[in-house]
């Protein structure tokens, strides 16, 4: 598989101008990313516009917080599908799963899973705010709720991926689940050294530099 197909090209920014999500959805042409990661009021558009192309329309669900109702984020999902959404990346209750409510993580994510109805899930259990065991548990309960990918990251709370957390939740997840690394990866070198550790997805907005062998400087 080519690098490019790692990548999902991220604009998640909330100053995210269209004149931005159509550059972001030209490079993704031209570089045969596998999808433009994009918030919901830009899916349709997204959608559109990459008509006849392989790439995917992936957005956010209860970004970047986690904290709206599952009765909200089920909807937000189906609209978005609606809208032309192929992949969901949702964040889970993060303070429910540091108090110990595991069932209604669980329900949490259980009713996105639900909603998309055979989207491609993918589950953002913001790793800089766990402990390792509160991880090891996220990843446990994304699984037992039939999501397809676990994702470390928003890129908008106090860290992104590592290195330690993706090898950890590949081996919490084992081999069957997708595993996404999100949050800070600016060079090929970050690619990389997710990917040997386990990663099957990259989240980035650093995409066509990171193609090129270019370190950024760009935010998560």
């Amino acid at each position: 598989m080519s690098l490019a197909k790692y990548i999902d090209h991220t604009a998640l920014k909330p100053d995210t101008t269209l004149e931005q999500i159509d550059a972001l959805l030209s490079e993704a042409k031209e570089y045969g990313f596998k999808s433009v990661c994009v918030n919901p009021t830009h899916v349709a558009h997204a959608k559109k516009a990459l008509e006849g192309s392989d790439v995917l329309v992936c957005t956010v669900i209860g970004f970047p917080l986690g904290a709206n109702t599952s009765e909200v984020k089920a909807f937000e999902t189906e609209d978005a599908i609606k809208k032309g959404a192929q992949e969901v990346d949702m964040v889970i209750n993060i303070g429910a799963l540091k108090d110990g409510r595991d069932e209604d993580v669980k329900k949490d994510i259980e009713s996105v899973v639900s909603a998309a109805n055979g989207v491609t899930t993918k589950v953002i259990i913001e790793t800089s705010l766990l402990t390792d065991a509160e991880k090891v548990r996220a990843c446990e309960l994304a699984v037992a709720a039939g999501a397809d990918f676990v994702k470390t990251s928003t890129g908008f709370s106090t860290g992104g991926a590592t290195a330690e957390d993706i090898k950890l939740m590949r081996e919490t997840v084992g081999p069957d689940l997708g595993v996404k690394a999100s949050g800070g990866i600016r060079s090929y070198e970050d690619v990389k050294t997710m990917i040997d550790n386990g990663a099957t997805r990259i989240g980035a907005s650093a995409g066509v530099k990171i193609l090129k062998g270019e370190a950024s400087d760009s935010d998560y």
